[in-house]
Formats: structure tokens, sequence, C-alpha cells
């Protein structure tokens, strides 16, 4: 191997490294282990997990079983040519062990075993950044502003006596939006969904808010089918009626509109509420502004671990001029379905 490893070798590494992407005790160790067997030309090779359960590409000699179980309790290579044990450490713990056997070299040996525990780490990295996402999404759905919650109901109740129908219709979208914030969901959801989910949203807050909110939305045909990360766009509204209306005296204007670019599909939430400082919002879509930072945070995040670094939230805005908040994403992405 080394540095002149030829494109072919460089594709099979690849290869190998998504096959790790479970760990040493996945459904596809079997097939990391031939490719390791390949790139080192051995006669046999052998990916241990912690348990000491080895997957082996060739046939395993008798006394390998025997190595991995020293490798495992003292955490050293053990053996020599041509049957050698190497332990994998993964962040500075034990991950499982690399048993090699036949005609291979002592530094090729710990080269592919340092490869093998890169593509570990990487898979383990991924998995802790897919949890955590998940982990803030879960309290994205869950963060309903008590206050919101406490001034709708109030309102339906004022109504009920006086002008029941609108009560009545008032409490199904309070259901409506309460089930979407909470209720399980898959991965993905469509731009209609999301922009029924504004609707609601907005149809709650004009009844709180009378005369304060004025509501603009706009949404082009040609993009209501295309899927995207569930609650994406609910809290970037939420951000711009709670932090851009409500401080402000007098009515205020929330603008969402959704259209279509080329490729691509564009959605916009716009408010002429009191802004902010460009720099904090930078901190906010960095997670550093605070508890509130989180939705717009999450959403960021989310958007970028789907699309790519290039995509994302665009924040335009400055104090007492309002807030722009963009959101690009393409019109087909594989592997984007709603659920």
């Amino acid at each position: 191997m080394g540095a002149r490893m030829s494109a072919t070798v460089l594709g099979v590494a690849r290869h190998i490294a998504e096959q790790l992407k479970d760990g040493l005790s996945g459904q596809r160790v079997r097939t990391a282990a031939r490719g390791v067997r390949r790139l080192l030309n051995a006669d046999a090779v052998g990916l241990a997990d912690l348990s000491g359960s080895t997957v082996w590409a060739g046939s395993p000699p008798v006394e390998a079983a025997e190595l991995v179980k020293q490798v495992l309790h003292t955490e050293t290579r053990t053996g020599r040519p041509p049957l050698v044990a190497v332990p994998l450490h993964v962040q500075d713990e034990l991950a499982g062990v690399l048993v090699v056997s036949g005609d291979v070299k002592r530094g090729t040996v710990r080269e592919a075993a340092d490869w093998i525990v890169e593509a570990l780490e990487r898979a383990r990295l991924e998995a802790s950044a897919e949890q955590a996402a998940q982990a803030e999404l879960r309290a994205l759905r869950a963060e309903i502003s008590p206050h919101f919650v406490y001034n709708a109901l109030t309102v339906i109740a004022s109504l009920v006596r006086s002008e029941p129908d609108r009560a009545r219709e008032l409490m199904l979208d309070f259901a409506d939006y309460i089930r979407y914030s909470l209720a399980r969901h898959g991965e993905y959801t469509t731009v209609a969904d999301e922009f029924h989910a504004i609707e609601t949203y907005l149809a709650l807050q004009r009844a709180v808010l009378g005369e304060r909110l004025r509501v603009l939305v706009r949404v082009a045909p040609e993009v209501l089918a295309v899927a995207l990360p569930y609650l994406v766009l609910q809290p970037l509204v939420e951000n711009a009626v709670r932090h851009g209306i409500e401080p402000r005296a007098g009515t205020g204007l929330v603008q969402v509109r959704g259209e279509a670019e080329g490729n691509d599909c564009v959605i916009s939430v716009e408010d002429d509420g009191v802004g902010m400082d460009p720099v904090l919002a930078e901190a906010i879509l960095a997670g550093r502004g605070g508890s509130d930072s989180v939705g717009l945070a999450n959403v960021d995040r989310r958007l970028r671990n789907v699309y790519g670094p290039w995509y994302g939230l665009v924040v335009e805005t400055a104090e007492r001029a309002g807030t722009r908040v963009v959101v690009r994403i393409p019109r087909f992405q594989p592997g984007v379905m709603p659920g």
C-alpha cells in the first residue's frame, strides 16, 4: 500500500470503509474482510469484535482464536509472521482485532490496521452526529411555547359563546398544530405539508395577535410535491412571529414564499419586525445564541447533512430592519422521499 496506491486499490479501500459503517459487529463485516484480504494479498484475514466473534475471509488458522483472546486481554499486538493479530483502538478504546495470515510485511499490516481504525472512527463520528441531530429534532418537536398555547386556548375560549363557529375552526387548527408538531413522522415530508402546518400556526397567531399580525403566504404549485426534512419551515415562521413581530409596536407582516428556480426550490420567510445584529444571527446559526437558537441551528445543520455543506439557511437581517431567512434545496434529491 503506501502513498503510491493505485486507483483500483483506493476504490477497494473506499468500499471497505462503506462496509464498516455499522462497526465490527455489522452485517457487512465479511465483505470488508474480503476487501482487506485483497488489499494485503493475504492467505486469510479476520476481523473480530469485542466479544471475540471473528469474521473471516479465507480459511482461519487453528491458533487464530487464541491470538484474538490474547489481544482482547492485553490490548497489544501478538503473534509473528505468517500469523499476527493487531488491536484496533478507536478513540483510545479497544474496538476489536485484525488478524492476518500469510506472507505480509509487518509495516503493511500496521498500515492496514490504522486505515481500518480511521474508517471505524469516521463511522462512529457519523453515527454520533446523526444521534445528536435526532435528539435535537425530538427537542424541536417538543418545543411548543407555553405562552403561545395559553394565549391560543384563551382566545378560543373567549369565542365559544360569541363566535362558536370560529372557535370550532380555531380548535381544529390548534389540534392540527399539536398533531404535526408532536406526532411521530418519517424523516421527510413535503413542501405542501410544511406549508399546511405554517398556515395552521399563522391562523392561530392571527387569532391571538389580531390586527397586529398580517400574513402573506404564496407557494408555486410546482414545488408542492418537493420532499424536504420534516419540521424545517415551521420553526422559521415561529421565529419570525416570536422574535420579529411580537416584540415590535404596531402592525407587522410575515411573508412566506415558495417557488422554483431551475432545479432548486427556494423558500423564504420574511418579517418586518425588530431584526437583529448580523453577528448575533451568525451565532444563532452556529448554535451559540442561547435557548432560542435551538430551532434555527437544528434546521441549518439538518439541511447541510442531507444536501451538503453548500446548502443550509441564509439569514439577511439588521437591527430594526426585519429578518429574511432563505431555504434553498434541490427539487429532486436521491434518497429524500416523504415517509
